[in-house]
């Protein structure tokens, strides 16, 4: 019995790379912009500056589950997760260079300092978040397309986005701005942040169908996850 049910095989295509690149891009950009937090209009609101792009990477997962499953998209989140690692340890590596030689390069080199010093914290607090949002993103996904036959992508996209988001910002937000800021403010901006990137999802939505059924076609795959195992540590197809 074959685990998975497939117009065609599944294969590293020049698509599947894209997505993939898209995908860990938006995730380390998404990381260097959350220290900025802004007001939403005259609200008592806070968002990250995160949210302008963090959620096209779950668009991207919900597109990377679809088409190519469970365990690819699981590959391309443990690609995510390292990359990430590495780009927060070289900017701490950077931040403990010595100070440069002329006074008006150090005003640069300390405000790099101030900013990037930021970035290990917040991305050790993303990285966890992210895998475990991911993971419950593409599970949740997956196991909706089989339940329902691969009916109702949009239903299917929502719920998984909400649940991974909700698993994301819950981890993420206590851990990187604890002592930062109020715990009151850190449930305010989970609560925002959560809705705002569901909110994002619905509206991108007619687009992200479009991907979809463009991808299944261009790919000549379709892919159900029938009788796969689950563990995210297992990444072989």
């Amino acid at each position: 019995m074959t685990e998975n049910k497939k117009i065609g095989q599944p294969s590293l295509s020049l698509t599947f790379v894209w997505l993939a690149v898209i995908f860990c891009v938006c995730l380390i950009a998404s990381n260097l912009f959350v220290p900025r937090l802004w007001q939403v209009g005259k609200l008592n609101l806070q968002l990250s500056g995160a949210v302008i792009i963090f959620p096209i990477s779950y668009i991207f997962n919900d597109l990377l589950t679809e088409v190519y499953g469970y365990r690819r998209a699981m590959q391309v989140i443990w690609m995510g997760f390292a990359l990430s690692a590495f780009v927060a340890v070289a900017a701490q590596l950077v931040s403990w260079l010595p100070q440069p030689l002329y006074p008006e390069s150090r005003e640069v080199a300390d405000s790099f300092n101030k900013l990037f010093g930021l970035v290990p914290r917040t991305t050790m607090a993303s990285l966890l978040a992210f895998l475990l949002g991911s993971q419950i993103n593409a599970l949740v996904m997956s196991r909706m397309k089989v339940a329902t036959q691969g009916k109702g992508f949009a239903g299917r996209a929502i719920v998984s986005t909400l649940a991974g988001e909700l698993t994301d910002s819950l981890i993420f937000y206590p851990l990187a701005f604890i002592g930062v800021m109020p715990f009151q403010a850190i449930l305010s901006i989970i609560l925002t942040q959560v809705t705002v990137k569901t909110l994002y999802e619905v509206i991108i939505l007619p687009l992200t169908k479009l991907l979809a059924g463009r991808l299944k076609r261009t790919e000549g795959i379709d892919t159900f996850d029938y009788h796969i195992s689950y563990n995210p540590f297992k990444l072989n197809t």
